[in-house]
C-alpha cells in the first residue's frame, strides 16, 4: 500500500511540477525544502538521508552541511533559504530544544507562513519544552516557544531510529513532502487563475463607465 502511495505522488510530482535533473551549486538557488534539525542528533543520520533521498528525487533541499561552505555567515545564508523556500522539514530530536539557531529557524518558518512538516525523531511531542538558559532575551524565549507549539499541534511523522524502517520511513517522508508541493503548486494556480478574472472584471468595468 505504501509503495503504491509513494508511486502515485512521484508521479503527480513528476507530471505537475516536472522537476530538472538537479545540480548541486556554488551559488544558493531557490530551495524546495528546508530541512530544520539539531545537527549533533542527525545530521549523519535522518537528516542527512532526507537530504539524500529528496535531492535523488529531483528535489532541492536546503541542509546546511550539504549547501554551506566555510566562511559563509549562517544569518544570511540560512534566513534567505528559509524566506524562499516552499515548505519546511522540522526534525525534532532529544537535543532540539537546546539550540538557539533550531528555534530561530522554526520561528522564522512559521512566521513567514511556510508549511512545516514535523518528524518527532526519538522524541514525543510532550517532551519538547523551551528551556531559558539565560542567553535569549524574553522576547525570544516567547517567540521560540510559540513557534514550537504551533509545530507541535501540526500533523507530522514519528520515527525510532533504533526500530524503525528507514526505507519505508524516507519513502513515506518523501511521500508527504510531494504531496504538500502538489498542494502549494495547485494553490499558487487558482490564486493565480482568480487574480487574472478579477483583474479582467476591473478593466471591463473601467471601460464600460465610460
Amino acid at each position: 500500500m505504501q509503495l503504491r502511495c509513494f508511486s502515485s505522488a512521484r508521479h503527480l510530482y513528476r507530471n505537475i511540477l516536472k522537476p530538472r535533473t538537479p545540480i548541486r551549486a556554488t551559488a544558493q538557488p531557490p530551495c524546495d525544502i528546508f530541512i530544520n534539525h539539531r545537527g549533533t542528533d542527525t545530521k549523519k543520520t535522518i537528516a542527512g538521508l532526507l537530504d539524500d533521498h529528496f535531492f535523488r528525487m529531483g528535489l532541492r533541499p536546503f541542509l546546511d552541511s550539504k549547501n554551506m561552505k566555510p566562511g559563509d555567515r549562517l544569518f544570511e545564508k540560512i534566513d534567505p533559504a528559509i524566506r524562499g523556500c516552499k515548505i519546511g522539514v522540522a526534525i525534532f530530536s532529544p537535543n532540539y530544544c537546546d539550540s538557539y539557531f533550531c528555534l530561530h529557524e522554526l520561528a522564522l518558518l512559521i512566521e513567514s507562513k511556510k508549511r512545516v512538516i514535523p518528524i518527532f525523531c526519538d522524541v514525543k511531542p510532550s517532551q519538547l519544552q523551551v528551556v531559558d538558559y539565560g542567553t535569549s532575551s524574553a522576547e525570544q524565549l516567547e517567540r521560540f516557544s510559540w513557534a514550537l507549539e504551533e509545530a507541535k499541534y501540526t500533523v507530522g511523522l514519528t520515527f525510532d531510529t533504533l526500530t524503525g524502517d528507514w526505507s519505508h520511513f524516507l519513502n513515506t517522508a518523501t511521500d508527504a513532502v510531494i504531496k504538500n508541493l502538489v498542494e502549494l503548486e495547485a494553490e499558487n494556480s487558482s490564486k493565480k487563475s482568480t487574480y487574472i478574472v478579477q483583474a479582467c472584471r476591473e478593466r471591463d468595468e473601467k471601460f464600460s463607465i465610460h
